[in-house]
């Protein structure tokens, strides 16, 4: 059997849209009624709190990053700034360093120098010395040779008394 025809139902009414609306609505007023918007709001709010709490502690680990960075940088560049004080003052020592050996060496030389000619000055003399000794050596005994082929005993007696004269008076 077909009540189709017993109950008139208006063409606006019958629209599925209509029905689904009122369905909604009702819901949502239920919803409303036990409170569950409530619910959901303080869900929701406290879901944003906590997102809200977490983007807080990002933002402070990013600014806590952002310092550290910031002082190993700095530290970086102290760092940096202290090697190449390091670098410029062993470079100042050795060059005071190199100077010092160079005057050194120098001094060294000089005096190796100086010696070398107080060496050769006095083998020079000590040369000259021998030499003359040596000449003397000769001359004596030249002389004594000269002397005794030519001088007869009373001539020699006479030279040998005047010298030891002549000495006698240079030493008194």
């Amino acid at each position: 059997m077909d009540f189709s025809h017993a109950l008139h139902i208006p063409d606006g009414l019958s629209d599925p849209t209509l029905w689904v609306l009122v369905a909604l609505v009702l819901f949502l007023a239920l919803v409303a009624y036990k409170g569950v918007w409530g619910m959901m709001t303080t869900a929701l709010d406290a879901r944003g709190a906590k997102i809200a709490a977490e983007l807080e502690d990002a933002k402070k680990l990013r600014e806590e990053a952002q310092e550290l960075l910031a002082s190993f940088q700095r530290r970086q560049r102290e760092a940096e700034s202290e090697a190449k004080a390091i670098v410029e003052q062993a470079r100042k020592e050795s060059e005071r360093l190199a100077v010092e050996m160079r005057a050194r060496l120098a001094e060294q030389l000089e005096r190796r120098a100086d010696m070398a000619e107080r060496k050769i000055v006095q083998a020079e003399a000590d040369a000259e010395a021998l030499v003359r000794g040596q000449a003397a050596e000769l001359a004596v005994a030249a002389a004594r040779t000269l002397l005794a082929d030519t001088l007869d005993g009373d001539a020699h007696t006479k030279l040998y008394d005047s010298s030891l004269a002549d000495l006698q008076k240079r030493f008194s």
